[in-house]
């Protein structure tokens, strides 16, 4: 029988949160826990190559699945984050400076794990004067040099408050820049309090003017306490905003001390979404329960390429 893959307590300064207990999880979000030969083999990488994962930092599901098949989505800019999101499991603190060799490493272990497409995110760095911005373009530059074969998306902060940061990003040309939106507009002060709805759609709209050949990708998670037609809403804005690729997946509460999940989406319900975005002409849609910004981000990126070569003709 499948076991649940639980997820670290890491926040003790979250204790303002909720004690609610954890509901339980039903079948259809159950994984099996991780062990096989290449996932150990995947973890001996990351590791040999000092790195942070956010399969790990985040307790994402998916770990088993991905690290068994060599993909795993590095952290950059350490594992601390500056902000204090309701529904994440990264910790929250001072972080630490900068590691100048960090992109070279990166670079080796994307090289050493075979990837043909590698995801880079990071913890916000509101503490830094670009918000990282210039760091996330050495580790592009560097996996171009290393494989250049290989593309690239990445998942980036907001860069709230950090002017010139965006730019810094695209000149690096990633193949793909995804922002996540989180949750819908409503429900911010209490998910995202540090960041800003419109803030975030708008960084995402400025990708395309700035190079119309990357492609655009944002999520948000359900289960938080949205209403369906909150969700519909947030489609619209982000097709307002260009944006190609959607991902909605279950919001999964970390610990006790993290907000609490209001419910657990049905599969059924989230084709539909599914269906209805497509109909509002994303490119790409990904939404399940076990959906999340980075899971099978290689073969979606082929589809994404697919479906706007279908579009040009």
């Amino acid at each position: 029988m499948a076991t649940l893959l639980h997820t670290r307590l890491r926040h003790p300064e979250k204790a303002h949160r909720t004690d609610t207990p954890l509901l339980r999880k039903p079948e259809w979000i159950r994984v099996k826990a991780p062990g096989s030969p290449i996932y150990a083999e995947t973890q001996k990488i990351v590791r040999e190559n000092g790195l942070v994962t956010v399969c790990e930092e985040a307790g994402c599901p998916n770990i088993g699945e991905c690290w068994s098949k060599k993909h795993a989505t590095f952290m950059i800019m350490g594992d601390t984050c500056t902000r204090a999101c309701a529904f994440c499991n990264v910790k929250t603190g001072l972080p630490q400076a900068l590691e100048p060799d960090e992109p070279e490493r990166v670079a080796d272990a994307i090289a050493r794990m075979g990837l043909a497409h590698a995801v880079i995110t990071s913890v916000d760095r509101d503490d830094l004067a670009d918000g990282g911005a210039e760091h996330f373009a050495r580790v592009i530059r560097a996996t171009r040099t290393a494989t250049p074969t290989t593309t690239i998306e990445v998942l980036t902060p907001d860069f709230l408050k950090k002017n010139g940061a965006l730019e810094q990003v695209v000149e690096a040309r990633p193949d793909v820049f995804n922002h996540n939106l989180e949750t819908v507009p409503a429900l911010y002060l209490k998910i995202r309090p540090g960041a800003r709805y419109f803030h975030s759609l708008r960084l995402l709209q400025k990708v395309k003017e700035l190079d119309p050949t990357i492609f655009t990708k944002s999520g948000i998670m359900v289960g938080l306490g949205e209403e369906r037609h909150e969700v519909l809403q947030v489609m619209d804005d982000m097709r307002s905003a260009d944006i190609d690729f959607l991902t909605i997946g279950q919001y999964l509460q970390p610990t006790r001390k993290h907000h609490v999940v209001s419910r657990y989406v049905t599969p059924d319900e989230f084709s539909g979404y599914e269906k209805v975005a497509y109909t509002k002409g994303f490119l790409m849609v990904s939404a399940s329960p076990l959906t999340r910004s980075s899971h099978h981000a290689g073969e979606d990126f082929a589809k994404l390429q697919a479906a706007r070569a279908a579009l040009a003709r």
